[in-house]
């Protein structure tokens, strides 16, 4: 058996520990973006019902939440841009047309329609993303209701600096700002030389390990970007050939098009049920 190194044993801890800290910082970090958010929410639902407190409306957004399986800066952001249900009616959305599920082509098939929630899908564009560019690090980004910038919703292989640097992204200074703007693929072949990036976020890229990224829009039926995943390679990458950019845009689309029917379908829901849940509180 090999003698372990002196030191090696608190050289793991402290690292364990340096690991922990981080978590903790980011977790910290991304409830204080969050918070102010939810806080919002929480004072338009107390006003609109009634409530003698905030922690009433906290506890009627937790239901909902957790009945529709959606995160609550998700529910908080939908609720603060929806137009307010009419002074006294029972439903929120009278006139609502429910639109059937779209397909999900890249999901595994025993995976039943209706049962699919909104992060599983997300885990499953991001892989099969990483297999089609070959790379083993990437992310997933939504456009956030409230800033309309991208927001990551999802990752996997990327460093917590990573992260926290590209928390939210504008509309400039970035391959994925440019493919949502353009709604279109974008391919930085060498991280180190495109010019589509800003120093800061050059380093940053390059820091988390990444030499090359591709990018690609999530599409809704209108054509608008709702979304968007992207790889990063820690090599530089060869021009994709046209099978797998269509094998990409074809699954920017479909995914596009499923998150787009759960903003209109499961949200939606979600705000009908937290308004049922509201009105009992009123009378």
């Amino acid at each position: 058996m090999t003698a372990t190194a002196p030191g090696t044993a608190d050289e793991n801890r402290e690292r364990e520990e340096v690991l922990r800290l981080r978590a903790e910082v980011r977790a910290l970090r991304a409830r204080s973006r969050a918070h102010p958010l939810i806080a919002q929410a929480q004072g338009m639902l107390q006003e609109r019902y009634a409530l003698p407190d905030a922690d009433g409306a906290f506890t009627l957004m937790r239901r909902a939440s957790q009945r529709y399986n959606v995160k609550m800066r998700t529910l908080a952001g939908v609720l603060v841009t929806t137009p307010r249900p009419d002074g006294g009616t029972v439903l929120w959305f009278p006139r609502r047309v429910r639109r059937p599920e779209p397909p999900l082509r890249f999901l595994p098939c025993q995976d039943p329609p209706g049962g699919r929630s909104r992060g599983a899908v997300l885990g499953a564009v991001l892989s099969r993303t990483l297999d089609v560019v070959g790379a083993d690090m990437g992310n997933v980004q939504m456009v956030d209701r409230v800033t309309g910038q991208l927001r990551i919703e999802r990752h996997t292989g990327l460093t917590e600096e990573f992260l926290d640097f590209f928390a939210q992204v504008g509309e400039e200074g970035t391959s994925c700002a440019k493919a949502a703007r353009e709604v279109a693929q974008v391919t930085v072949r060498d991280v180190e030389r495109d010019p589509v990036f800003t120093e800061p976020a050059r380093a940053a890229v390059l820091a988390a390990g990444s030499r090359a990224c591709h990018s690609v829009p999530l599409t809704a039926s209108s054509g608008a970007c709702v979304g968007m995943v992207s790889a990063h390679a820690d090599r530089p990458l060869d021009s994709l050939r046209a099978d797998r950019l269509r094998t990409l845009g074809d699954l920017g689309a479909e995914a596009g098009r499923w998150l787009a029917w759960h903003d209109r379908t499961v949200l939606l829901d979600a705000l009908e049920y937290l308004h049922a849940l509201g009105r009992r509180r009123e009378v």
